[in-house]
Protein backbone atom coordinates (compact mmCIF):
# COMPACT_ATOMS: atom_id res chain seq x y z
CA UNK A 1 0.00 0.00 0.00
CA UNK A 2 1.20 3.50 -0.79
CA UNK A 3 1.32 5.98 2.07
CA UNK A 4 -1.87 7.79 1.03
CA UNK A 5 -3.73 4.52 0.53
CA UNK A 6 -2.60 3.30 3.94
CA UNK A 7 -3.73 6.54 5.57
CA UNK A 8 -7.16 6.24 3.95
CA UNK A 9 -7.42 2.62 5.05
CA UNK A 10 -6.50 3.42 8.65
CA UNK A 11 -8.74 6.51 8.73
CA UNK A 12 -11.65 4.33 7.62
CA UNK A 13 -10.96 1.65 10.22
CA UNK A 14 -10.45 4.20 13.03
CA UNK A 15 -13.77 5.84 12.21
CA UNK A 16 -15.50 2.46 12.01
CA UNK A 17 -14.41 1.32 15.47
CA UNK A 18 -14.52 4.59 17.42
CA UNK A 19 -18.19 4.68 18.38
CA UNK A 20 -20.29 3.79 21.41
CA UNK A 21 -20.69 0.14 20.40
CA UNK A 22 -16.96 -0.15 21.17
CA UNK A 23 -17.88 0.25 24.85
CA UNK A 24 -19.81 -3.04 24.88
CA UNK A 25 -16.65 -5.17 24.96
CA UNK A 26 -13.97 -2.76 26.17
CA UNK A 27 -12.81 -1.90 29.72
CA UNK A 28 -13.36 1.81 29.00
CA UNK A 29 -17.03 1.10 29.73
CA UNK A 30 -16.20 1.19 33.48
CA UNK A 31 -15.43 4.95 33.80
CA UNK A 32 -18.46 5.62 31.57
CA UNK A 33 -20.62 4.71 34.59
CA UNK A 34 -19.55 7.97 36.24
CA UNK A 35 -20.05 11.68 35.57
CA UNK A 36 -17.79 13.39 38.14
CA UNK A 37 -14.28 14.12 36.82
CA UNK A 38 -12.49 12.55 39.77
CA UNK A 39 -14.65 9.42 39.65
CA UNK A 40 -13.99 9.04 35.92
CA UNK A 41 -10.24 9.39 36.23
CA UNK A 42 -9.86 7.19 39.32
CA UNK A 43 -12.06 4.41 37.95
CA UNK A 44 -10.26 4.76 34.61
CA UNK A 45 -6.81 4.62 36.17
CA UNK A 46 -7.59 1.54 38.25
CA UNK A 47 -9.33 -0.20 35.36
CA UNK A 48 -6.38 0.50 33.08
CA UNK A 49 -4.02 -0.78 35.80
CA UNK A 50 -5.62 -4.24 35.69
CA UNK A 51 -6.16 -4.19 31.92
CA UNK A 52 -4.20 -7.24 30.90
CA UNK A 53 -5.45 -10.70 30.06
CA UNK A 54 -9.00 -11.57 28.99
CA UNK A 55 -11.09 -8.44 28.44
CA UNK A 56 -14.23 -10.03 29.88
CA UNK A 57 -12.29 -10.83 33.07
CA UNK A 58 -10.92 -7.27 33.19
CA UNK A 59 -14.43 -5.81 32.96
CA UNK A 60 -15.80 -8.25 35.56
CA UNK A 61 -13.06 -7.50 38.08
CA UNK A 62 -13.12 -3.74 37.49
CA UNK A 63 -16.89 -3.83 38.08
CA UNK A 64 -16.33 -5.76 41.34
CA UNK A 65 -13.73 -3.19 42.37
CA UNK A 66 -16.09 -0.27 41.83
CA UNK A 67 -18.73 -2.12 43.89
CA UNK A 68 -16.20 -2.47 46.73
CA UNK A 69 -15.92 1.33 46.53
CA UNK A 70 -19.73 1.60 46.79
CA UNK A 71 -19.54 2.96 43.23
CA UNK A 72 -18.09 6.21 44.57
CA UNK A 73 -14.33 5.84 43.96
CA UNK A 74 -13.29 9.42 44.72
CA UNK A 75 -15.18 9.48 48.02
CA UNK A 76 -13.73 6.09 48.94
CA UNK A 77 -10.17 7.19 48.14
CA UNK A 78 -10.43 10.27 50.36
CA UNK A 79 -12.58 8.95 53.21
CA UNK A 80 -11.99 5.20 53.57
CA UNK A 81 -11.54 3.62 56.99
CA UNK A 82 -9.42 0.64 58.08
CA UNK A 83 -12.58 -1.47 58.00
CA UNK A 84 -13.19 -0.38 54.40
CA UNK A 85 -9.67 -1.53 53.46
CA UNK A 86 -10.27 -4.84 55.24
CA UNK A 87 -13.19 -5.49 52.90
CA UNK A 88 -10.82 -5.31 49.93
CA UNK A 89 -8.99 -8.49 50.97
CA UNK A 90 -11.15 -10.52 48.58
CA UNK A 91 -9.95 -8.62 45.52
CA UNK A 92 -7.47 -10.10 43.06
CA UNK A 93 -6.88 -9.78 39.33
CA UNK A 94 -4.10 -12.02 38.07
CA UNK A 95 -0.99 -10.77 39.95
CA UNK A 96 -2.67 -7.59 41.24
CA UNK A 97 -3.85 -8.43 44.75
CA UNK A 98 -5.31 -6.73 47.83
CA UNK A 99 -1.88 -5.57 49.06
CA UNK A 100 -1.31 -3.80 45.74
CA UNK A 101 -4.81 -2.34 45.80
CA UNK A 102 -4.41 -1.07 49.35
CA UNK A 103 -1.24 0.80 48.39
CA UNK A 104 -2.86 2.19 45.23
CA UNK A 105 -5.64 3.63 47.38
CA UNK A 106 -3.14 5.26 49.73
CA UNK A 107 -1.11 6.61 46.81
CA UNK A 108 -4.18 8.05 45.11
CA UNK A 109 -5.26 9.72 48.36
CA UNK A 110 -1.80 11.27 48.60
CA UNK A 111 -2.01 12.49 45.00
CA UNK A 112 -5.41 14.13 45.50
CA UNK A 113 -4.61 15.62 48.89
CA UNK A 114 -1.03 16.74 48.27
CA UNK A 115 -0.51 16.97 44.50
CA UNK A 116 -3.84 18.35 43.24
CA UNK A 117 -4.92 15.17 41.45
CA UNK A 118 -3.85 12.79 38.69
CA UNK A 119 -3.95 15.30 35.85
CA UNK A 120 -1.72 17.72 37.71
CA UNK A 121 0.88 15.01 38.40
CA UNK A 122 0.99 13.83 34.78
CA UNK A 123 1.12 17.30 33.22
CA UNK A 124 4.21 19.27 34.40
CA UNK A 125 6.83 17.13 32.63
CA UNK A 126 4.95 16.62 29.37
CA UNK A 127 6.85 17.32 26.16
CA UNK A 128 5.50 18.30 22.76
CA UNK A 129 6.55 14.99 21.17
CA UNK A 130 5.29 12.55 23.83
CA UNK A 131 4.46 11.97 27.51
CA UNK A 132 7.00 9.30 28.33
CA UNK A 133 9.01 11.49 30.72
CA UNK A 134 5.75 12.50 32.40
CA UNK A 135 4.92 8.83 32.98
CA UNK A 136 8.33 8.20 34.52
CA UNK A 137 7.94 11.20 36.86
CA UNK A 138 4.40 10.09 37.67
CA UNK A 139 5.65 6.68 38.80
CA UNK A 140 8.16 8.35 41.10
CA UNK A 141 5.44 10.46 42.70
CA UNK A 142 3.01 7.55 42.91
CA UNK A 143 5.49 5.47 44.88
CA UNK A 144 6.85 8.24 47.12
CA UNK A 145 5.11 6.63 50.13
CA UNK A 146 6.39 3.46 51.78
CA UNK A 147 5.14 0.57 49.66
CA UNK A 148 5.56 -3.17 49.07
CA UNK A 149 8.36 -3.74 46.57
CA UNK A 150 6.14 -6.06 44.54
CA UNK A 151 3.55 -3.31 43.95
CA UNK A 152 5.87 -1.07 41.92
CA UNK A 153 5.66 -3.41 38.92
CA UNK A 154 2.03 -2.40 38.39
CA UNK A 155 2.96 1.06 37.09
CA UNK A 156 5.25 0.95 34.04
CA UNK A 157 8.33 3.10 33.55
CA UNK A 158 9.37 4.13 30.01
CA UNK A 159 12.83 5.03 31.33
CA UNK A 160 13.49 1.32 31.89
CA UNK A 161 12.31 0.37 28.40
CA UNK A 162 8.61 -0.25 28.91
CA UNK A 163 6.05 0.72 26.26
CA UNK A 164 3.74 1.56 29.21
CA UNK A 165 0.72 0.28 27.32
CA UNK A 166 -1.82 0.56 30.14
CA UNK A 167 -0.99 4.08 31.25
CA UNK A 168 -0.83 5.28 27.63
CA UNK A 169 -4.29 3.78 27.19
CA UNK A 170 -5.50 5.60 30.30
CA UNK A 171 -4.08 8.86 28.95
CA UNK A 172 -5.91 8.31 25.67
CA UNK A 173 -9.14 7.86 27.59
CA UNK A 174 -8.68 11.09 29.54
CA UNK A 175 -7.28 13.36 26.83
CA UNK A 176 -8.84 12.56 23.46
CA UNK A 177 -12.13 14.35 22.68
CA UNK A 178 -15.43 12.75 23.65
CA UNK A 179 -17.20 13.63 20.37
CA UNK A 180 -17.52 9.97 19.30
CA UNK A 181 -18.69 8.78 22.70
CA UNK A 182 -15.67 6.63 23.58
CA UNK A 183 -12.86 8.73 25.09
CA UNK A 184 -13.59 11.48 27.63
CA UNK A 185 -11.60 14.63 26.83
CA UNK A 186 -11.72 15.76 30.47
CA UNK A 187 -8.00 16.56 30.71
CA UNK A 188 -7.26 19.85 29.01
CA UNK A 189 -3.61 20.46 29.96
CA UNK A 190 -2.40 17.72 27.60
CA UNK A 191 -3.00 17.76 23.84
CA UNK A 192 -4.01 14.67 21.83
CA UNK A 193 -0.92 15.31 19.68
CA UNK A 194 1.27 14.40 22.68
CA UNK A 195 -0.28 10.98 23.18
CA UNK A 196 1.32 7.66 22.26
CA UNK A 197 -0.52 4.60 20.97
CA UNK A 198 -1.09 1.91 23.59
CA UNK A 199 1.27 -0.72 22.18
CA UNK A 200 0.36 -4.34 22.85
CA UNK A 201 0.46 -7.69 21.05
CA UNK A 202 -2.52 -6.85 18.83
CA UNK A 203 -1.58 -3.31 17.80
CA UNK A 204 2.08 -4.30 17.47
CA UNK A 205 1.39 -7.26 15.17
CA UNK A 206 -0.93 -5.23 12.92
CA UNK A 207 1.54 -2.32 12.81
CA UNK A 208 4.29 -4.69 11.65
CA UNK A 209 2.09 -6.22 8.95
CA UNK A 210 1.34 -2.70 7.68
CA UNK A 211 5.07 -1.81 7.85
CA UNK A 212 4.47 0.92 10.42
CA UNK A 213 6.82 -0.80 12.82
CA UNK A 214 10.00 -2.80 12.25
CA UNK A 215 11.22 -3.41 15.79
CA UNK A 216 10.21 -6.87 17.02
CA UNK A 217 9.84 -6.14 20.74
CA UNK A 218 6.87 -4.17 22.07
CA UNK A 219 9.02 -1.81 24.14
CA UNK A 220 9.74 1.90 24.55
CA UNK A 221 11.85 2.04 21.37
CA UNK A 222 9.09 0.37 19.37
CA UNK A 223 6.61 2.88 20.77
CA UNK A 224 8.72 5.81 19.55
CA UNK A 225 8.95 4.18 16.12
CA UNK A 226 5.18 3.67 15.96
CA UNK A 227 4.60 7.24 17.19
CA UNK A 228 6.67 8.56 14.29
CA UNK A 229 4.73 6.48 11.76
CA UNK A 230 1.28 7.45 13.05
CA UNK A 231 2.14 11.15 13.29
CA UNK A 232 2.80 11.16 9.55
CA UNK A 233 -0.88 10.34 9.02
CA UNK A 234 -2.30 12.72 11.63
CA UNK A 235 0.06 14.88 13.72
CA UNK A 236 -2.87 16.44 15.60
CA UNK A 237 -4.57 13.21 16.72
CA UNK A 238 -2.24 10.27 15.98
CA UNK A 239 -3.71 7.98 18.62
CA UNK A 240 -7.07 7.73 16.90
CA UNK A 241 -5.30 4.98 14.97
CA UNK A 242 -5.27 2.88 18.13
CA UNK A 243 -8.88 2.03 17.23
CA UNK A 244 -7.81 0.91 13.76
CA UNK A 245 -4.85 -1.20 14.89
CA UNK A 246 -6.72 -2.74 17.81
CA UNK A 247 -9.89 -3.38 15.81
CA UNK A 248 -7.99 -4.98 12.95
CA UNK A 249 -6.10 -7.23 15.36
CA UNK A 250 -8.87 -8.24 17.79
CA UNK A 251 -12.03 -8.19 15.70
CA UNK A 252 -10.74 -8.90 12.19
CA UNK A 253 -7.78 -11.17 13.02
CA UNK A 254 -5.80 -9.11 10.46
Amino acid sequence: MRLQELKEFLDEKAAYYENRTFLDTDPIQIPHHFSKKEDIEISGFLTATIAWGNRKSIITNATKLMALFDNAPYDFILNHSKADLKALESFVHRTFNDDDLTYFIKALKNIYQNHNGLENVLTPHSKAENLQESITKFKSTFFELEHPARTAKHVSNPATGSAAKRINMFLRWMVRPSKNGVDFGIWTQIKPSQLSCPLDVHSGNVARKLKLLKRKQNDAKALLELDKSLRKFDPVDPVKYDFALFGLGVFERF
